[in-house]
């Protein structure tokens, strides 16, 4: 395969400031301690992180002619990774947000969706953006271009082809289901939040959740609890829960996103599904350490020596 990791759909330039306690009224200004920017959304934080653990990484996605594509693409190539899959589209804005963290790592966001919505890999280049050991689509629910049939289209191909495929959502309802249900049937890894799992089905319980995706297609589900840690459940029985990493947290923009790259990296490295959860559990708290997506995380090595080294969260 010519790639390690391809990772496509949602690619947003972010602009974080922290600590945010409010907007102030009418034309108040607050002061804050850091401002940074970063390339953040469910594919894009992956691929830097897949990039970041060693993985040879492919950009899959759209952005605008703009200021705020122009960076993150340079952004996205001074990590190595091939942006040769992404497209400059004409007339719509590169997708963005203006991100407000709060003390406790907490992030409201105010976003323009723009080119996540638009753009579409063609049939022709299936091939090519295919070529790779794992598959990643982040972002189902924000691709009105290639949301439903395309995507479907898109992963079963990545399927035929062998690749591992990993799926990452945007659902905050049952009206998203059927984006969702549309990749299951080519999903090997089901990866959303919990509370995106809880909008989509109804439900809490967590195997039961799981149950709900993995009849609908998905060949095992990781649920991410967020300072609860992660869930695992797949076709084989096998089931667990891995805790959290006890970490200061800073921002928890992208925790998610970073995930999504760990467990692939772990995976690459012949990790076993527990030591692939626990590797990603560990790129996200590194994550959540620093400001804006994917700012804790800095090698395979070191995420490695952090994870054997740092405590959990008592259960």
């Amino acid at each position: 395969m010519r790639y390690d990791y391809v990772s496509v759909g949602f690619y947003t330039f972010d602009c974080l400031g922290w600590p945010v306690s409010g907007i102030p009224p009418g034309g108040g200004t607050s002061f804050i301690q850091d401002l940074t920017l970063a390339v953040s959304g469910a594919a894009g934080t992956a691929a830097i992180v897949g990039a970041k653990l060693g993985l040879k990484t492919l950009a899959v996605g759209g952005y605008g002619r703009d200021m705020m594509g122009d960076w993150a693409v340079a952004r996205l190539e001074s990590f190595g990774i091939d942006t040769s899959g992404l497209q400059r589209l004409e007339g719509i804005p590169t997708s963005s947000s203006i991100v407000l963290t709060r003390t406790d790592g907490s992030r409201p966001a105010l976003h323009l969706k723009g080119a996540t919505g638009h753009f579409v890999v063609p049939e022709a280049e299936f091939d090519r953006v295919t070529d790779t050991r794992v598959f990643h689509l982040g972002g189902v629910g924000l691709m009105d271009a290639m949301d439903g049939a395309p995507n479907a289209a898109l992963m079963a191909h990545a399927r035929a082809r062998g690749c591992i495929t990993t799926v990452d959502i945007f659902a905050g309802s049952p009206a998203d289901l059927p984006d969702v249900a549309a990749v299951l049937p080519h999903t090997d890894y089901f990866i959303p939040s919990v509370e995106e799992a809880q909008a989509l089905t109804g439900l809490t319980d967590l195997d039961a959740m799981a149950a709900f995706f993995m009849e609908r297609g998905a060949g095992a589900c990781i649920f991410t609890l967020g300072g609860d840690g992660a869930y695992y459940r797949d076709k084989t029985g096998l089931s667990f829960r891995i805790p959290a990493f006890a970490v200061d947290v800073r921002c928890t923009c992208g925790c998610g996103d970073v995930f999504n790259a760990g467990f692939a990296a772990g995976l690459l490295n012949g990790f076993s599904p527990q030591d692939s959860v626990r590797l990603a559990q560990a790129s996200s708290a590194l994550n959540a350490t620093g400001l804006g997506s994917q700012a804790g995380v800095v090698s395979l090595a070191d995420t490695i020596a952090f994870m054997r080294a740092c405590s959990v969260k008592a259960a």
